[in-house]
């Protein structure tokens, strides 16, 4: 009972600093949820976990065909129950493989300190500053997913290829089996982090309550949900275990090819190798990540929680799963073409987001594009009153578009579905789906900026006038 008073009186705290602090339009959940929200949010949680289960079953059954399934029951060939009938369900072997594997990732997470920031040149890890949060607590990270990532491969290798101790295809086997063992820790972390919000929260100050429950369970409540000192729900779900798994995923789908068809095609090496230096570019810079919209703005729910275990998995590694089914050999220049693609959306998405970096650690006193970098002075009123001062870059790439580091990631993007050819609409859900969530969040994050500078902001606009697109959007 008295957990429950004090909680319900940090709730009401937090609810009082937060009201002031999103009517200044810095930090990003809403407050009060109208109705399009609602209807949206009701919307996700019915039909995206039914989203991820109808791909990988119309790969399974259908050989990725996204009209079969639909036909087929709208035809009488097949019932819903038939389809269902057919599809594996989990396992013993793949609830012990996933219980296995999380396990070890909270291990690296957790009680492995990171060494790789001790003699490798430029990399930035072990204990690391985040953002200041909207109740002015600054949090301390152990940053070592690099790391984790190194020592994760390094086994991976070792046991599959060395000791033989597993099949390298041993995700492939257990894909959809493994598919129930991710949604059941997506739900259980999402359903723990929303009870703990309300009974004992990390930084009550810092949680966000709307009053209607599906809408705090999807976007969350607490805004970095932790247990004990170190451990970060929000920083190890964003992380670990899903785009470690990314690259061990695709892997396994390229070990799949090479065992169904003795030999793996080059669109399924451009896959591997494209996603693999976006996997290693996330960890190379996990610190800066640490400042990015994910951990500056968001609440830690249903959102990044199942999207983490399960949408994340599963549908950001269509593209090797389709090449399991159809091995799609590109003609040398169309291979080439999709390798400029993606390296120059990759430089793109790095440089951009350099700049940006280094115009902020130097104040301004840096060379950007071989020139001293313009900006516009801008200041804003902060949650407790005080007034501050800050710089819009609009030279370099921030001078072409406002988001041009979206833009990159967008043909970085692009340039993975167009390695699957051109036979199927299911490998390019990935390029559907990541231009409406950066447009979304390019939208959602002006809408901040705009509430943060005001008549500032309308500077920015006039100088950078597209968002993504120079000349179009």
């Amino acid at each position: 009972i008295l957990m429950a008073s004090k909680s319900q009186h940090n709730a009401s705290k937090a609810k009082n600093h937060n009201v002031k602090a999103e009517s200044q339009g810095q930090w990003g959940r809403a407050w009060e949820v109208d109705w399009f929200s609602l209807v949206s949010v009701i919307f996700l949680l019915l039909f995206a976990p039914f989203i991820v289960y109808y791909f990988i079953m119309a790969c399974d059954q259908y050989s990725c065909s996204l009209t079969a399934p639909i036909l087929d029951v709208a035809t009488g060939r097949a019932s819903l129950a038939d389809i269902w009938a057919k599809t594996p369900p989990v396992t013993a072997k793949a609830a012990q493989l996933y219980a296995l594997w999380v396990s070890f990732q909270v291990l690296l997470y957790s009680w492995l300190p990171d060494f790789c920031h001790r003699f490798l040149p430029g990399y930035v890890g072990g204990v690391q500053e985040g953002a200041i949060t909207p109740a002015g607590i600054v949090n301390k990270y152990e940053v070592n997913g690099l790391q984790a990532w190194l020592i994760t491969h390094f086994l991976w290798f070792v046991n599959a290829y060395l000791l033989s101790w597993f099949s390298p295809t041993i995700i492939f086997d257990n894909w959809i089996p493994l598919l129930w063992c991710a949604n059941i820790l997506g739900y259980a972390v999402s359903t723990f982090a929303m009870i703990k919000g309300y009974l004992f929260p990390t930084s009550a100050e810092d949680c966000k309550f709307t009053g209607n429950f599906f809408y705090n369970y999807m976007m969350g409540i607490e805004f970095n949900p932790r247990i004990g000192k170190w451990f970060d729900f929000k920083l190890f779900f964003n992380g670990r275990p899903g785009i470690v798994a990314w690259t061990l995923i695709n892997l396994s789908f390229a070990a799949k090819q090479q065992e169904l068809y003795g030999h793996v095609t080059n669109s399924m090496i451009l896959v591997n190798v494209l996603q693999a230096i976006y996997v290693l570019d996330f960890f190379w810079n996990e610190t800066w990540y640490l400042k990015t919209i994910d951990i500056c703005h968001d609440h830690f729910g249903w959102y990044l929680g199942w999207g983490d275990c399960v949408w994340l998995p599963y549908l950001y590694t269509l593209q090797g799963l389709y090449l399991v089914y159809h091995p799609v050999q590109l003609s040398t220049p169309n291979a080439l073409g999709v390798l400029l693609l993606g390296l120059v959306g990759y430089y793109i998405f790095r440089m951009t987001n350099h700049q940006k970096d280094l115009f902020r650690r130097t104040d301004g006193h840096c060379l950007i594009w071989g020139k001293k970098p313009k900006a516009i002075e801008c200041s804003y009123t902060s949650a407790d009153g005080l007034k501050h001062r800050s710089k819009l870059l609009v030279s370099g790439f921030w001078g072409v578009a406002r988001h041009f580091n979206y833009t990159g990631d967008l043909m970085g993007s692009l340039a993975y579905c167009l390695a699957c050819g051109g036979g199927h609409l299911l490998p390019y859900f990935y390029i559907i789906y990541m231009t409406i969530l950066l447009t979304h969040r390019c939208l959602r994050d002006e809408h901040r900026c705009a509430n943060k500078y005001g008549r500032d902001w309308e500077r920015y606009v006039a100088a950078v006038p597209y968002r993504l697109l120079p000349g179009i959007f």
